[in-house]
């Protein structure tokens, strides 16, 4: 009888229950995973770069084939997969006392992840149709932030109250094995049909289509190529500051104390207010910013980075806690803001038979960037010190504003929207 209720439920309502789940397992790994990284494994900012790379690079190689799993078999069976192999990362990150299991984790964490990736909208999509599917593409993302807020009250009291890191990423990652468990009877599959080829020549002909749609597309749309070196230069610029900003804030200049509670606090407060700042910021950029050709967003885009280039190297330079954490917040709200900025610059002018072949494409060269410019940051933090490979990923997006410029002649002649004037970004 239980299993029959459960499976009664809304295809809607199970998307929004598996975002929400996700978004609160996440922020209680994640919010204390760089401090456990320092205080109790003792990583150095190379080892702390280098997980950033093992990550980044297992996401990059598997991201394509993992996607023909769910284009092909099954969007359902795909983020299965995807839900049971994170959670298996989770616990075993929880129980590395090496770097080696570490690094192992979070390579099973990158593979594991692109099976995720994408194929929730998929599903959701596939199941009530693209035209309702807009609708809660915007409510997932609330419910995945609202759930996000409260994984890192729960994150931070857990961690303070055992006196213990590891709690924390142990249960997030039995949580979300459960929830694979849980989205067995909850998640029906019904709108999707495989494709009725070979195993072998499913792979073979999805790998050879998507790098041909992605070859054309490049050639055929004149700023694409603009944007994907502008996806790299973030990659690499947000590897060294989430690398290195906890080591920092706890080596560099260190917490202040709240009474007679862990310093780990700290980090829930710089979290969870950045991730507050950040969802009033997209809130504000949804009813004031027009988008509307790429001079438009290259404009905007362009002031984004470079006042997050100023922010994280007043970051990297200060030794004072306040301005330290104001620069903080700064940097997460404009990151916040400048994601479905840059997602609609993507999406501009794309052939919609193509247009998953391209969002994937713009993932990659993120990946890329991290993946690449996480060893070369690494090699500068241990020579010189966290600050000034914090500050050099800062300066990391400089060379994007010449990029912007390029696009903006290119382009055509866009301004911000009045105040009265109210335009969605695209969800």
């Amino acid at each position: 009888m239980l299993r029959r209720n459960v499976r009664r439920l809304p295809v809607t309502t199970v998307y929004l229950i598996y975002l929400a789940a996700s978004g609160f397992l996440f922020r209680l790994a994640a919010t204390i995973f760089s401090v456990f990284l320092i205080r109790d494994l003792g990583f150095d900012p190379m080892q702390l770069l280098l997980m950033g790379t093992f990550l980044e690079a297992s996401y990059l190689v598997f991201e394509i084939p993992t996607g023909v799993i769910a284009d092909t078999v099954s969007r359902r069976l795909s983020l299965l997969i995807g839900l049971f192999g994170v959670g298996v990362a989770f616990v075993l990150l929880s129980v590395a006392t090496s770097f080696l299991v570490a690094a192992a984790s979070q390579v099973l964490w990158g593979i594991f992840a692109t099976f995720e990736s994408g194929a929730d909208v998929a599903w959701l999509t596939d199941e009530i149709g693209e035209e309702r599917a807009h609708a809660y593409y915007l409510k997932g993302e609330q419910a995945w932030q609202i759930a996000s807020v409260v994984g890192i009250a729960a994150s931070v009291g857990i961690a303070a109250g055992f006196h213990d890191l590891r709690t924390p990423i142990f249960l997030a990652g039995i949580g979300t094995i459960g929830l694979g468990f849980l989205m067995i009877p909850l998640m029906r599959e019904e709108g999707f049909t495989p494709r009725e080829r070979p195993a072998g020549e499913r792979l073979r002909t999805g790998l050879l289509q998507t790098f041909r749609d992605g070859v054309a597309q490049v050639r055929a749309h004149h700023v694409l190529l603009l944007i994907l070196v502008v996806a790299a230069l973030h990659g690499a610029s947000t590897e060294g500051f989430d690398r290195l900003a906890d080591f920092h804030l706890l080596k560099d200049i260190g917490l202040p104390r709240i009474g007679d509670l862990d310093p780990i606090v700290w980090f829930g407060v710089l979290d969870g207010v950045g991730l507050v700042m950040g969802i009033g910021a997209i809130q504000v950029v949804k009813k004031r910013v027009h988008l509307e050709g790429h001079a438009r967003v290259a404009r905007v885009l362009g002031v984004i980075d470079l006042a997050l280039a100023f922010a994280v190297v007043a970051f990297a330079v200060t030794g004072r806690f306040g301005v330290a954490m104001v620069m903080f917040w700064i940097v997460g709200g404009l990151r916040n803001v400048r994601t479905p900025i840059f997602t609609a610059w993507v999406n501009q002018g794309l052939d919609p038979k193509t247009r998953a072949t391209i969002n994937s494409m713009a993932t990659q060269a993120d990946a890329v960037g991290q993946a690449a410019g996480g060893p070369i940051l690494g090699v500068i933090a241990t020579t010189a010190g966290a600050p000034w490979a914090i500050g050099i990923s800062g300066l990391l997006r400089l060379p994007a504003l010449a990029l912007y410029a390029r696009a903006i002649r290119r382009g055509t002649v866009g301004t911000v929207a009045p105040t009265d004037e109210v335009i969605e970004l695209e969800e």
